[in-house]
């Protein structure tokens, strides 16, 4: 990748109210600027990001490891206590879809289904369907094993990709959940940290605690397969030494399917991944980046400012989200240039 821009200045305005404890994720709705925070305080917390106003807070068994909203009236939680909830962010009404043998560490709303997903350290991904929320019997759809504990996974369209532990990547149909359409390992030698979906739908780029990010696509002709790659990413050389970052976090922008990358080095970058070059880099953030997540129309962008004890238990900064206002020659691809032909 090759490196363009200065950094920006000002990480973005802070929202009041943050999460007490490690954020775990963060996403902004698919219908306006409300954000659905979780955190390992136990909670998930709902802000008006345009507002900068807490809108609601729901109380957990134990640590957040995820949420997604389900549309702008509810949300699903996937929680530490192995139990997968539904909350009603008016009232505050909690329904439990069911539960996982070990914490749930991640959850996906499928618009294209109308279908939960869960992936759990019980090296399980299930399927729920809400509306029968009345019971757990009533609402899982299935369970499939996975060949590990579930780390990440992403959605677009009827395609999922589960990341888990031992670098395994296993790529699905919604409509054919019986077994994997594609068992894949990831190209990256090291425990993977994230998985993202393009919006276009063609591939899915994934990222690893030793500051890489590798470009893969779903195609496996040998065309398709030609197209991927990989690059290091927040890494910084210090007396001569590398010192390298886990990439924890991975957002698409949903216009011009350029991504931001943060890491546990503080900064947040911005890539084209089609023109294989860094677009920019933001300004340095107090603490590791643990989650990141662009609005509906790509005008805002969310980050969450939260200590990941790669370090272990020292003092530091505060869980903080910051949200910015995107502008758009930071995410915008530029218009590649050929040399003038020779007269």
């Amino acid at each position: 990748m090759s490196i363009a821009a200065a950094p920006a200045p000002m990480p973005g305005r802070e929202l009041s109210n943050p999460p007490s404890d490690g954020i775990s994720n963060l996403r902004f709705s698919n219908h306006s600027d409300l954000l659905l925070v979780s955190s390992w305080d136990k909670k998930v917390r709902l802000y008006d990001a345009s507002a900068n106003s807490l809108k609601g807070e729901f109380m957990h068994g134990g640590p957040v490891l995820d949420c997604c909203f389900h549309d702008d009236t509810s949300g699903f939680s996937a929680c530490a206590d192995h139990l997968v909830r539904r909350y009603v962010f008016s009232t505050g009404k909690e329904d439990v879809l069911g539960k996982h043998g070990a914490p749930v560490r991640c959850v996906e709303y499928s618009y294209a289904t109308g279908q939960v997903i869960t992936g759990s350290w019980d090296k399980t991904l299930k399927c729920w369907d809400p509306r029968g929320a009345n019971g757990p019997d009533q609402t899982l759809v299935g369970s499939y094993p996975q060949p590990e504990r579930v780390y990440s996974v992403s959605l677009v369209g009827h395609r999922l990709v589960v990341a888990t532990a031992g670098r395994h990547v296993n790529v699905y149909d919604l409509r054919n959940m019986s077994q994997p359409e594609q068992r894949r390992e990831s190209s990256l030698k090291y425990q993977t940290r994230c998985v993202r979906c393009y919006p276009n739908g063609t591939g899915f780029a994934l990222s690893s605690v030793e500051g890489r990010v590798a470009m893969e696509f779903f195609d496996l002709s040998e065309a398709g397969q030609s197209k991927k790659y990989a690059f290091k990413c927040h890494r910084k050389s210090e007396a001569g030494r590398d010192i390298v970052y886990p990439v924890n976090a991975m957002a698409f922008h949903p216009i011009y399917g350029t991504f931001a990358t943060g890491g546990c080095d503080g900064y947040v970058n911005v890539w084209d991944g089609n023109n294989k070059k860094r677009l920019y880099q933001y300004s340095k953030y107090p603490t590791s980046i643990s989650a990141l997540s662009f609005s509906r129309d790509g005008g805002l962008l969310a980050v969450a400012s939260s200590y990941t004890y790669e370090e272990g238990d020292i003092s530091h900064e505060p869980d903080t989200i910051f949200v910015r206002t995107v502008n758009e020659m930071e995410v915008k691809p530029k218009p590649r240039t050929y040399p003038a032909p020779a007269p």
